[in-house]
């Protein structure tokens, strides 16, 4: 029997939590789609596939989801083979993922690897 995935969200220092924080803007059906999602990645671990996953670069992937024309992303990375990190959400406005959102999720990546238990948040 496979083990279940862990999904955490990323804590800054400053104890802000990127994720919840947008979470918590969004309303109605968007914020429901975006909570199924991390459900399903935390039901199905690294079997969540295209469409609903996508691997960008650097280790960091995002999980996709849309409300009309309006399409979400939470970018996250695993530590380990069991534990799912999200850094944080956008709104996508552009064919791609901004660079500058991956190398922010990137950075968040490398401070969760120097200090695991300053960054990690449970949901």
């Amino acid at each position: 029997m496979a083990q279940q995935t862990r999904v955490v969200f990323y804590r800054e220092k400053s104890g802000r939590v990127p994720m919840q924080r947008w979470l918590n803007r969004l309303s109605g059906i968007p914020r429901r789609k975006c909570e199924e999602l991390i459900a399903q990645l935390q039901e199905s671990g690294r079997e969540l596939t295209y469409p609903h996953a996508h691997p960008l670069k650097g280790g960091i992937h995002e999980l996709r989801a849309r409300h009309g024309r309006v399409r979400y992303r939470i970018l996250y990375f695993w530590h380990g083979s069991t534990v799912v990190v999200i850094t944080h959400g956008i709104i996508k406005k552009s064919r791609a993922v901004p660079e500058a959102e991956i190398q922010r999720a990137l950075q968040k990546k490398r401070n969760f690897e120097q200090d695991p238990v300053t960054h990690i948040q449970e949901i």
